[in-house]
């Protein structure tokens, strides 16, 4: 399946899951291209860890099903080779190495011992590797958890908020990395909250919100053009004309329109046709994180909050 690229890595159908009256996932349907990184994405008590849990095995659904290339993951013949995991970094014991755990792992999943060095070496950490990882810092941890995930040297990789402790350095190595994978023709979903970085890193993103599907798509829609400030002495009027076109016009600093619906070319032709003059005209592409605050701009203090969920059900 690496390389092929038409196929979906993972498949979501009208997946629910309550945890008595509170819908943790509600009627949530998405798909994940093989070979794409792709970002899942939605506020705290979203559906995010749920939907990740049920996915990995770890969850029953109320109704719906996941599956990863095609098959539940308890149907997997080799899961070990098949996905590579990290929800959440545990596991550790600080007294012992971080290679000692990767044997221990690579021993449970009866994968080669010459593995771990392998991994150890793909994430730069052989040179802490019999250290305890008790010492370890948080980036360090992160390190680790992403060999671990690495160990079966799996075709898809789900990582939940692995950018965690990392500093600028680690993150671009981190983003580097992931996209390297999926240049391999491998596939990664990851969740996080770092959306200035996801947008640098995925191809794909999926947004959440009270455990339903907002969007989905390539991360270039998602966060493209959206739209044009323009600043003219005739605001007032031009202002009129716009919303007339029926576009929206909202006040920015001084001077200044907003306008959303209309392209640069557009609000220029319109203010020639006016005969209004314009002093400024410039398009803004507005940023993944403005859109997706704008898409769960609406979330309320109630059921769907992250405090009336059970642990791990965010």
């Amino acid at each position: 399946m690496v390389g092929d690229t038409s196929a979906k890595a993972i498949r979501v159908v009208g997946l629910s899951k309550r945890y008595g009256g509170v819908a943790a996932v509600d009627d949530l349907s998405f798909e994940v291209r093989a070979g794409a990184v792709t970002g899942f994405l939605g506020p705290n008590g979203a559906g995010k860890t749920t939907t990740l849990r049920i996915l990995l095995g770890l969850a029953r659904p109320t109704a719906g099903d996941a599956t990863i290339f095609g098959q539940p993951f308890a149907a997997l013949a080799d899961p070990a080779r098949t996905v590579g995991a990290s929800l959440e970094i545990s596991g550790l014991h600080p007294g012992r190495s971080g290679r000692n755990h990767l044997r221990s792992l690579a021993v449970l999943a009866g994968l080669p011992a010459s593995r771990v060095d392998e991994v150890l070496k793909l994430v730069e950490m052989t040179g802490a590797a019999n250290r305890r990882a008790g010492k370890y810092s948080m980036g360090m941890r992160q390190r680790l958890a992403l060999a671990a995930t690495l160990l079966g040297d799996p075709k898809l990789l789900v990582l939940d908020e692995p950018g965690n402790g990392l500093d600028p350095q680690g993150i671009r190595w981190l983003r580097d990395f992931l996209r390297a994978i999926a240049a391999e023709g491998r596939t990664v979903l990851i969740s996080s909250h770092v959306l200035s970085e996801v947008a640098q890193t995925v191809d794909d993103v999926i947004v959440i919100h009270h455990g339903r599907l907002v969007d989905e798509g390539p991360v270039d829609r998602l966060s493209g053009p959206q739209r044009v400030s323009v600043r003219s002495p005739r605001l007032a009027d031009l202002a009129a004309a716009i919303e007339r076109a029926g576009a929206q016009v909202s006040r920015g600093e001084e001077g200044v329109l907003i306008v959303s619906g209309l392209s640069a070319a557009q609000v220029g032709d319109l203010a020639f046709s006016a005969g209004l003059p314009l002093h400024e005209l410039a398009p803004h592409a507005a940023s993944l994180e403005e859109v997706f605050l704008q898409m769960t701009s609406d979330e309320p203090v109630g059921e769907h909050s992250p405090d009336a969920l059970p642990p791990g059900a965010a």
